[in-house]
Parts: structure tokens; C-alpha cells; sequence
């Protein structure tokens, strides 16, 4: 029969899930997925004539998981840390 291992209170734990960094990342991927795809798919002239030619959500949505990359990276490699 193995016993469990109490934890050690004087080494600090990582707050991986609680992080807030790792919820701005899931939320901002998030609305990021859902702009390229209506980038993608409901591209129209209308639409472009509004933004000079340019496919807005696209680029949105591809900066967007561009800074959710950056967060999740962050948080990452950067754990916070709690005592």
C-alpha cells in the first residue's frame, strides 16, 4: 500500500489554470478564431469598400491570436508564483 505524499507548505506552487494571463489568452484566441473565419468565409465587396480594400477581420483576427500567443507564452514561462 502506497501513502500519499503531503505537500510541503514552504515550496511555492505554481497558479497555472487561475492565472489571468492564461484566461485573456482563451478569450482573445477566442474572438481571434472567430474573426478569421468570417474573414474567410464572409469576405464581400461591400465589406472591403468600407475598409479601403482591406480584409479587416482577417487581419484582426490574426493579430488577436498573435497577442493570445504572446499571453500564453508568458504565462508559460513565467509561472506565478504562490508562497
Amino acid at each position: 500500500m502506497t501513502t500519499r505524499k503531503e505537500p510541503d507548505m514552504t515550496t511555492p506552487r505554481k497558479a497555472s489554470a487561475f492565472d489571468i494571463r492564461v484566461v485573456i489568452a482563451a478569450l482573445i484566441g477566442c474572438y481571434g478564431a472567430v474573426l478569421i473565419i468570417l474573414g474567410l468565409v464572409a469576405d464581400t465587396a461591400a465589406a472591403r469598400a468600407k475598409t479601403g480594400d482591406v480584409n479587416a477581420n482577417l487581419w484582426a483576427g490574426l493579430g488577436m491570436l498573435a497577442v493570445a500567443a504572446v499571453f500564453a507564452i508568458s504565462a508559460r514561462l513565467r509561472p506565478v508564483r504562490i508562497e
